[in-house]
């Protein structure tokens, strides 16, 4: 195998990244990149480069369409009019392959894919490259946000046989699904270093035609190796490894590799990495008095403050954008995922939990403002992402950035009003330029900007405090508070102009229940019933759109249709373990949020149809996809690492252990401890890799609180207590609300609760550990002092 490439990414696990131009997108895991250009095969391919940038969608509409025009997906729909002879995974495709003995060319992406986009218009609208494919290939086009499996499957293929994967992902396959050839963005001919699709395509048709034995040979080695390496599974083990040991691990590992300046885990692309943060938090409330606890608090909070500084955050619409392509967290890629959002709104939460400091609250109330204004559906669903790539003017080509990037004179124009108070002549323009660090040529370095589209432009970013801001102009800290967030609503108002990038308007279950998580939380945090609304509201989306009541299982995906209605693929996209697993935390979430406890009842159901059909009752742990719907696909994996997102075996760990806290099944706590010895040699290797299952591994050593409020739940000194607990940073308890009735379902699940009674006839509280409860507690300030100990 030999490949040509831009300096390779750090392996899974590894959390420091490289310098690479804006645009370049590479992370510390395959989940968290967009492109690299490197080609790995089984056999000798050769190929890899960089190139331009697409119009989305291909602007060619007076093609008659492919297959893919009868497809839901946006990504899909944007390569309905390419000249390739497109197919959408399945059988179709398959059997043409076999039947004609020809190789399979897979293409995966998603449609907010800024590279994606660069190969579709390069490549995928070429006649001629169309004609090769159409020839020698039979061509199958994913959205890996649809089939996920696909996805993992492949990268898992191209990471290990290249220096790295990323999107789009192509690689070759037999017509047995097996991969021979894999790799990321091609230009589409041959470069100075780089070599061309049109050429990898050539030479991938002779080899295929002279070779073809060989080929196969090296894929089913390959293959066979990857089984063998991708297996995770218990063995002779029988408990997890000591979470101690665990802890410390993962906490030096982070430690090692922290940015003290600017604060994140890398040099460059730095992504958010929420779960990495909320691994510090709870590392620093099992050791907060030692000094590794203080460094841990100090290492997150320092981070989540540069970022909200940053130009990763929209100042002007709020949101985050997806990394930040520098370490100063300045000049970001600029699309918009919703599970950043989703994550960020939690973390920021408990920050403010922790910090008691608002300017964390006011990050975390900004996203679901973005998230609610921009993201979200009449019916309360949440939609994929916000490309990063739109038309500077109508009718113009897109550009990455342009909708949110500004010039001194756009700024000074819509911002003439002088300030009263001043020490000098300023103005409302003049002031928001110095705090948010404008400047006449351009605030983004030449090295971000490689084709120089962003010549004279300006990401905001805080360059200064309020405080030294207002010393600098002899101005008052709230006025210019004031003035700044005026001179904001103004850009934002101007914005509201300008063509808007792409919405993925796809929904699927796993980020939506992360999204009901993002507003139950933090509604719950900050004592904010509507936020809590909006999560409710999610979560009847999941039930009415995305649930199947006869057969008990989560659909992975729902679009929406012209005029707004909800829409499924026909056969529909059934849920994999990301699914359940994410839709089942944001309803233990929205329960402790809200205390109806029909939302416990429903995670209880998709609990046990997620057992049903991912655990493996042999090796522990849960498979990511159903064994059926992955039929044919060479590989069945787990997932495990900690990413852009949690690991859904990270997450579900962790509501095994709550629903074992809510109902005292013991089945739960049975699967969670198998679960985590499943991951012990992954945890013990690179701990750094599964924060997240780390984090749930210490809980599970440590004792889970069970915080019994018993009371009325719309009663005023109910909600005290509820809100007591809800205000303070307690990762490791349930929330359970006793209303008296020995017939409901929290009575039902946990019996104890008939025998804990009121003080009184006032709310009461217990915390409860280890099956012994303390003493009634009907004041929240002592509550507060119970849950300090």
């Amino acid at each position: 195998m030999s490949h040509l490439s831009s300096p390779p990414p750090k392996h899974k696990g590894e959390h420091k990244g490289h310098s690479l131009p804006r645009g370049s997108e590479r992370g510390s895991s395959s989940r968290d990149k967009d492109r690299s250009a490197s080609v790995s095969s089984s056999g000798s391919m050769t190929a890899g480069g960089k190139g331009g940038r697409s119009s989305c969608p291909p602007s060619v509409p007076q093609r008659a369409p492919n297959r893919l025009i009868n497809e839901k997906s946006p990504y899909l729909l944007q390569h309905a009019y390419n000249p390739v002879d497109w197919y959408p995974w399945g059988q179709e495709a398959f059997d043409k392959a076999r039947k004609e003995n020809k190789p399979i060319f897979l293409s995966v992406g998603y449609s907010t894919c800024h590279w994606c986009h660069m190969m579709e218009e390069e490549s995928f609208q070429n006649e001629e490259i169309g004609r090769l494919l159409n020839e020698d290939f039979v061509s199958v086009k994913v959205d890996r946000e649809e089939r996920p499996d696909v996805d993992k499957v492949y990268m898992t293929f191209v990471q290990a046989t290249s220096s790295g994967g990323g999107w789009p992902m192509n690689v070759w396959l037999t017509p047995n699904l097996q991969p021979f050839v894999g790799g990321t963005y091609f230009p589409p001919e041959d470069g100075l270093t780089r070599v061309g699709f049109r050429t990898v395509l050539l030479r991938i048709r002779d080899q295929w035609k002279q070779n073809k034995n060989t080929l196969l040979e090296n894929s089913q080695r390959v293959t066979t190796t990857l089984l063998a390496r991708s297996e995770i599974s218990m063995g002779d083990r029988q408990l997890p490894p000591s979470a101690a040991t665990m802890n410390s691990r993962c906490f030096q590992q982070l430690d090692e590799g922290y940015d003290e300046e600017y604060g994140g885990f890398a040099e460059a692309p730095k992504f958010p990495t929420p779960v990495i943060l909320n691994f510090l938090f709870s590392y620093w409330l099992s050791h907060r008095l030692t000094q590794d606890g203080s460094r841990a608090q100090q290492m997150a909070l320092h981070t989540l403050k540069m970022m909200a500084n940053g130009g990763i955050r929209d100042h002007v619409g709020q949101g985050f954008h997806r990394y930040s392509t520098d370490p100063q967290w300045h000049v970001p890629h600029f699309e918009k995922m919703l599970y950043d959002q989703a994550q960020l709104a939690v973390v920021y939460s408990q920050a403010f939990q922790i910090s008691g400091d608002e300017f964390y609250s006011d990050v975390a109330k900004g996203i679901l403002q973005y998230v609610s204004r921009s993201l979200t559906h009449r019916s309360g669903g949440f939609y994929c992402a916000e490309d990063a790539d739109s038309p500077p003017e109508r009718g113009m080509h897109p550009k990455e950035g342009a909708f949110y990037v500004w010039t001194i004179k756009e700024v000074q124009q819509l911002l003439p009003e002088p300030v009263p108070g001043a020490t000098e002549p300023l103005t409302s323009g003049q002031l928001l330029i110095k705090h948010y660090g404008l400047t006449e040529a351009g605030n983004i370095s030449p090295t971000q900007d490689p084709k120089g589209e962003l010549q004279g432009q300006n990401v905001l970013t805080v360059r200064y405090s309020l405080e030294l801001t207002a010393a600098r102009f002899g101005l008052d800290v709230e006025a210019v508070r004031t003035l700044l967030n005026a001179g904001l609503e103004k850009l934002f108002q101007a914005r509201k102009h300008r063509p808007k990038p792409h919405l993925d308007n796809k929904m699927l279950a796993a980020w939506n229940g992360l999204m009901v998580s993002g507003y139950a939380v933090t509604g719950a945090v900050l004592g904010l019933d509507k936020l809590v609304s909006c999560a409710t509201n999610g979560a009847k989306f999941l039930k009415r759109h995305m649930f199947d009541v006869a057969s008990g299982r989560l659909m992975r995906t729902c679009y929406t249709a012209s005029g707004g209605t909800v829409e499924h693929s026909n056969p529909p996209c059934w849920g994999f373990l990301e699914d359940y697993a994410f839709v089942v935390r944001g309803l233990l979430d929205l329960y402790e949020a809200s205390q109806e406890s029909a939302w416990l009842e429903w995670a209880l159901r998709l609990q046990d149809t997620q057992d049903r059909l991912f655990w493996d009752s042999e090796g522990g742990g849960y498979f990511c996809s159903e064994a059926e719907l992955g039929a044919g696909l060479p590989l069945r994996l787990k997932d495990d690492q900690d990413g852009a997102e949690p690991s859904a075996n990270s997450v579900s760990a962790h509501n095994l252990l709550r629903l074992h806290g809510f109902t005292g099944h013991k089945d739960w706590m049975d699967k969670c401890v198998c679960l985590l010895t499943a991951f012990s040699e992954r945890m013990r290797r690179v701990p750094v890799a599964l924060p997240e299952m780390v984090r749930t591994l210490s809980a599970h050593q440590q004792t889970l609180k069970q915080i019994v409020i018993c009371g009325d739940r719309q009663a005023k000194d109910t909600k005290a207590l509820v809100q007591c607990v809800h205000s303070m940073y307690i990762p490791n308890k349930v929330l359970i609300l006793a209303d008296g009735d020995p017939s409901s379902f929290m009575s039902r699940q946990l019996p104890f609760l008939s025998t804990l009674r009121r003080l009184e006839d006032r709310a009461t509280a217990y915390v409860c550990e280890n099956q012994t409860c303390s003493l009634p507690i009907t004041e929240p300030c002592e509550l507060r002092k119970l849950l300090h100990q």
